[in-house]
């Protein structure tokens, strides 16, 4: 039978990158998104129509995740599942009104929680993976609350997954990005077309991640290298959350930082 890998939120940059790297250990790779249109095309963009398959779907509806389960068993069974699709809203709190912090939970938060309950039993044939894209917002405060407070939920719940379904053999994981250069931060560089200098002096190689650099660690975690790594976030931040060594030279006094 055929090895699937599922990859919501596929249609954008980082999605994209996954969809492609999984391609090397599966057999099919179907690209999920809300903008099926968007996902047409990244699927065409990859490679062949039997390799990668594009399905729309609003992962925050149950039951069309559930038809999107049972429509994808038709390509082979799930061995990765990527919960990649969510957004960010307001900066502040002193921005974000009731409405908001809800949407942001439900697509960051709720949606991975049933999109494992809709490919669960699937994954317990498989003894698959699960891999939460969170963010380094959910480790540290960085704005974005309502967005920030469910990445911090989806790190917790990646945890819960591993402890619960571990005895089927599903391994969960979760990679946090830092900033990588997607089209949500190209939005900020027409404003302000020094964002990406200003944020690499955060970070401790001086450099920012790219969308094949979560799409590696994806890889990695999906993989059999990984087999014995559950229930774990890796950060890839490029040493955003390590520290900063402008506040430890404050700090130490020291000119090594």
């Amino acid at each position: 039978m055929s090895s699937v890998a599922v990859v919501t939120g596929a249609a954008g940059d980082i999605g994209r990158a996954i969809a492609l790297r999984l391609a090397d250990s599966h057999d099919v790779v179907v690209l999920v998104d809300i903008d099926v249109v968007a996902a047409e095309k990244a699927a065409r963009d990859l490679g062949p129509a039997e390799r990668f398959v594009a399905l729309g779907c609003d992962v925050t509806s149950e039951a069309e995740l559930a038809a999107l389960a049972t429509r994808i068993a038709g390509f082979g069974l799930v061995h990765t599942l990527v919960n990649n699709a969510g957004a960010a809203r307001a900066v502040s709190l002193h921005d974000t009104d009731g409405d908001i912090w809800r949407k942001d939970n439900a697509l960051n938060l709720e949606a991975p929680f049933l999109c494992f309950r809709a490919f669960s039993e699937a994954l317990k044939q498989s003894q698959g993976s699960v891999i939460n894209i969170s963010s380094v917002n959910g480790m540290a405060v960085f704005g974005h609350p309502a967005y920030s407070a469910a990445k911090a939920g989806l790190i917790h719940l990646t945890k819960l997954i591993a402890v619960e379904y571990g005895k089927f053999g599903i391994r969960a994981n979760a990679v946090a990005p830092g900033t990588v250069r997607t089209q949500a931060w190209e939005v900020r560089a027409a404003a302000n077309p020094e964002v990406f200098e200003e944020a690499k002096r955060w970070y401790a190689l001086r450099r920012i991640a790219t969308a094949e650099d979560i799409a590696n660690a994806v890889f990695f975690l999906s993989g059999d290298q990984a087999a014995a790594i559950t229930g774990v976030c890796l950060p890839v931040d490029c040493g955003l959350t390590a520290g900063q060594a402008e506040l430890a030279r404050t700090f130490s006094q020291s000119e090594h930082y």
